[in-house]
Formats: structure tokens, sequence, C-alpha cells
């Protein structure tokens, strides 16, 4: 789908990142108000239940939701038609007196969770962050397991601790054991970190028993967040063996407070970087495709790594199709997230596990894993359909000492 070449007439949209080729949702409030839906445009957030209400909207009351859940809910075929008569409002001038009452300074509102999140999955779909943890983790073992390139691993994380940008992280507690030591120890995680990710948010949901198949991606996927899978990498260590990732990551993951709908994305689908051996034919790789995402991390106001989303070895479509391939279910809401973005190079590691080799090779100012007071910021931009660049929804995050 291209986007219409007409310029935005709100002050400061036309050439920004948040131009009309990128119009995310997101859930807002103004002092004394409940919160409701909007989109942003450059630094502005239209209202949009008055202006869809006075335009008799059927979809109208589900802009005063406190979430987007309604309006996800309503379906593809709902959300491409809103994006085109949100274009037009804002590119057309005869619209400006309906439109131009109903826009909001930025800087004068309050940002909140956009989706109430059901269940959460966060795959492990990067080649290369797969095989640097391996190493780390398993020194003396091959570093891929033996299904790794076969299906998208991923674990069921926990969607209640799945919080807004902004929001502080409290350093976790919980058992740690280090390879010399001869029991567990208990006590604030020494090893904190972050997980630069992608995440998907489900829009329209599946019964009991169905699948979705890798073509029905965009039937089912509402829009795209920017997403931090904090981890207490000593914690994961010592419980990760058999099951899996548990207390080390349900602690908090924080999302972007903009979901960017997929028709934003439509200039930044790639190619996959190439799967061997070939997927069984469920996860379609002749038809699976990747995003060209470029993401920055910033720790405590500098670029320390930038990972390019277009390495990932899993694409989005196959990860909701193997999520759904016993029958699974999925509903408005629920959230499925890439794993950690890592590209071939140093610089490009998503993680401070990777960035500091496990601890042993410090990165930046001589760090290596995060401390009391840290901040992080996750940015992410993609090819617009206007011939320039958007921005995702960034993510941020403050590190608050555990509470022992």
């Amino acid at each position: 789908m291209n986007e219409p070449t007409t310029d935005s007439w709100v002050e400061g949209a036309t050439g920004s990142p948040f131009d009309v080729d990128n119009l995310p949702y997101g859930v807002f409030s103004l002092p004394g108000e409940e919160p409701r839906v909007g989109v942003r445009i450059g630094d502005h957030v239209l209202d949009l239940s008055p202006v869809a209400a006075s335009e008799m909207l059927d979809v109208h009351q589900a802009f005063q939701q406190p979430t987007l859940n309604a309006l996800m809910a309503e379906g593809r075929a709902v959300r491409q038609s809103l994006r085109s008569w949100l274009t037009g409002l804002l590119t057309d001038e005869t619209e400006r007196d309906l439109v131009e009452p109903h826009l909001v300074p930025l800087a004068d509102v309050e940002l909140h969770l956009p989706v109430a999140v059901g269940d959460y999955v966060d795959f492990y779909a990067s080649l290369e962050h797969a095989t640097n943890v391996g190493r780390i983790f398993r020194p003396d073992a091959e570093a891929l397991l033996p299904n790794w390139r076969h299906l998208p691993v991923g674990y069921h994380g926990r969607g209640g601790t799945v919080v807004a940008s902004g929001t502080e992280i409290v350093r976790p507690c919980g058992q740690r054991k280090a390879p010399g030591d001869d029991a567990p120890t208990y006590g604030p995680s020494t090893r904190l970190d972050i997980e630069a990710e992608l995440g998907f948010v489900v829009g329209t949901g599946t019964a009991l028993g169905d699948r979705v198949g890798v073509d029905d991606f965009a039937d089912h996927v509402f829009g795209v967040v920017g997403l931090n899978d904090w981890s207490a990498r000593d914690i994961q260590a010592w419980e990760y063996v058999p099951l899996g990732p548990f207390l080390g990551k349900s602690f908090g993951t924080s999302v972007s407070h903009w979901v960017t709908p997929l028709e934003a994305l439509d200039a930044a689908w790639t190619d996959l970087p190439g799967q061997d051996p070939e997927p069984l034919p469920y996860l379609a790789p002749d038809r699976a495709r990747g995003l060209d995402i470029d993401v920055e991390v910033v720790l405590n106001g500098e670029v320390v790594s930038r990972p390019p989303y277009a390495s990932m070895y899993w694409s989005p479509a196959q990860m909701l199709a193997h999520l759904t391939v016993n029958g699974a279910s999925v509903r408005p809401g629920d959230l499925f997230a890439s794993g950690t973005i890592s590209g071939a190079e140093r610089e490009q590691r998503g993680s401070f596990l990777e960035l500091s080799w496990g601890g042993q090779e410090p990165f930046g100012d001589g760090r290596t894993f995060l401390e009391d007071g840290d901040e992080v910021v996750l940015r992410y931009t993609a090819p617009g359909t206007r011939g320039g660049r958007i921005a995702l929804g960034e993510v941020s995050g403050r590190i608050a000492p555990a509470r022992t």
C-alpha cells in the first residue's frame, strides 16, 4: 500500500519521523481526564474520539477506551480504513477546522501502557545472539542446540509485568550460583542486563485449535512496539536448565508507548539472510520475510550498540505460525517478541552479556552489567513509504536499587 505524497498541514509533521506515513497509536490522558486512544502526528497527539464521533464512525467508542485492545480487535480491514481516513484528515486543508481543535501538544499529555497484555511469548530469533549466548553459557559444548535451526525457539513470559516505557525497573533478587561456588546464594542480581527486541501486538485473535499460517500474519498482527526484555543473567544461568527462563526474566519487560501499525512498515520488509537447513513447510521459508529496522542502544546518553533487525534468522510471520501450530489460541493484546537483536559485529550486539562477553570484556567507559541509577533507551527507525525514515516508539527504563 503506497501512502499519498500530500504533505500534512500539521506544523512540524512533514519530513519528521512522525509524518503521515507513520501514525502510531497510543493511549494518553490530560490532567483530570480518563485515558483514551490517540494517534501521533509530529509532536502532537490527535484525540480521536471526538473527531470520529463528529463523523459518526462506527468505531468511535473504541477510541474512548483506556487500551487499544477494542480497536485492534476490529481487524485488518478496519485498521486500513482508519489509516486512509486519518491520512485524509491530516493532509486535506479543508479538514483542518474539524481536526485542529483536537490536536494536543505531546508535551502536555501523559502516556500510558497502550495495550492490556494477555499472553506474552519471547522468541530467540537471532542466530548471532543465540550463538554468542551459547558460547558464553556453554563454552565446552555446541553453541546452538540441535533444534535451533529447525524452529523458532521461545518461552512463555509473564504478561502482568509488561510495563510502559519510562517505568522504573527494580533490581530483582533471587538465587545465584557462580561456577566456583559450592552452593547457591540469595540476593540482588549482580549481572542485570538488557535485551533490545522488537515486539508484535496481536489484534485479531483465533479460536482454540486454529493455526495462523505465514501468509495470514497481517490478518492477526496489528502492529509493532519497541521492547526491552530486562534480564538477570546470574539468576538465569542458575535456573534455566532444564525448563528455560523463569525469574531471571519475569520481573519486567518494557514496551514503547506507541504501537506502529503494520501498514507504516510497508517499505521496511526485506529478504531474510537465509535459512539452512530449509524449515518445514508450515514455516513457509519461501514466503517469510524480515524487517529492515535499525536499533540504537543508549546507556546514560551514550550510544553503545546499533543492532540491525534485518539480520534476524526467523521472521515475525514464522514466529506466529510456530506459536499457533499446535492450536494455541491468541487474543487481542497478546504480545510476542523477537528475542535479542544482534548482528555479526561487536558494536551490533543487543545485550550487555554479549557486549562484555559475559563480563570479561568491558565496553564503553568500562562497563559490563547495569548499575543502580543507569538509564537505558532503545530507539528504532525504519524506511518510510514516503522515502524518508519513520521512528518507532522508543523504550526507556531506569534501574532502581533492589528491595531487600
